[in-house]
């Protein structure tokens, strides 16, 4: 019975904050601007090329940035589980997740702004000052930095849990390390990997507030759509729709890194 009772806020904390919003967004998915029903607005979506190629360019994006932290943590993770302080170090890579994330993209503004350090190195290095903001290139940088610490704790908790005895034995029975890491480390941190892709993946395809302020509104995404169309054109019904579908894409992706091979894995 106590327990039920302490389940109580767990239960009115996500119908509250996650079915009701969710109820919502189906709910207006299905009206026009004049309040009127319709399934226009999703007829409209798979329909128009201007929401397909933002589905895309957002498929794209989510793909680049996730691959990009994948590489980047992957061995920064198997490094920091050698280290004799590995829980400082993480501790310092964690660290930049507790400041605002608008503190960190105004931060990023002024770094690659055209008066900022990185031009003042380029300057002095005589390649002189580029454009760098408003360009794929700094949106898929400063998203995959903002991401890097998802990506590196899972994957990091999940070969430090690891039995050392089974990389040791790999390499009693000959493996080299490349075999070791192919058969034995790899498979073995797959849980992590996946939690990884899935922390990354799925925000990066509703991605907002990046794309207006480092992509300068060059680069379009859904998350954009859905701003776009609930604070601008106040069109709710197109937002919402969108939004569902973006739900939709994200339930698949968790379904699609939650296979047999997690199941194995664990």
């Amino acid at each position: 019975m106590m327990r039920k009772i302490y389940a109580i806020p767990y239960f009115l904390w996500i119908g509250l904050f996650v079915i009701i919003p969710l109820a919502m967004l189906l709910y207006y998915s299905f009206f026009d601007g004049s309040g009127h029903f319709t399934f226009d607005n999703y007829i409209q979506f798979f329909t128009g090329w201007t929401y397909l190629l933002m589905t895309w360019n957002s498929i794209v994006y989510a793909l680049i940035i996730t691959g990009l932290t994948l590489i980047i943590s992957f061995p920064l993770a198997l490094v920091l589980t050698g280290l004799k302080h590995k829980q400082f170090f993480l501790m310092l890579i964690i660290m930049p997740t507790w400041i605002n994330l608008l503190l960190k993209t105004y931060a990023f503004i002024g770094i690659l702004g055209h008066e900022g350090s990185v031009n003042d190195f380029l300057s002095f290095i005589g390649l002189g000052r580029q454009q760098l903001l408003f360009t794929d290139f700094s949106f898929i940088i400063v998203a995959a930095y903002i991401a890097l610490p998802f990506m590196i704790m899972p994957i990091f908790n999940s070969i430090d849990d690891l039995d050392s005895n089974l990389v040791h034995a790999s390499y009693d029975l000959g493996a080299s390390k490349y075999q070791t890491f192919i058969n034995v480390i790899w498979p073995l941190s797959l849980a992590g990997v996946r939690a990884g892709v899935q922390a990354v993946f799925i925000p990066s395809l509703s991605l907002f507030m990046l794309t207006r302020l480092i992509g300068g509104n060059k680069v379009i995404t859904l998350g954009t759509a859905v701003e776009e169309h609930f604070l601008t054109t106040q069109n709710w019904g197109m937002g919402s729709t969108i939004a569902i579908i973006l739900v939709i894409a994200m339930l698949i992706i968790m379904r699609l890194t939650n296979g047999k091979g997690a199941s194995h894995a664990k």
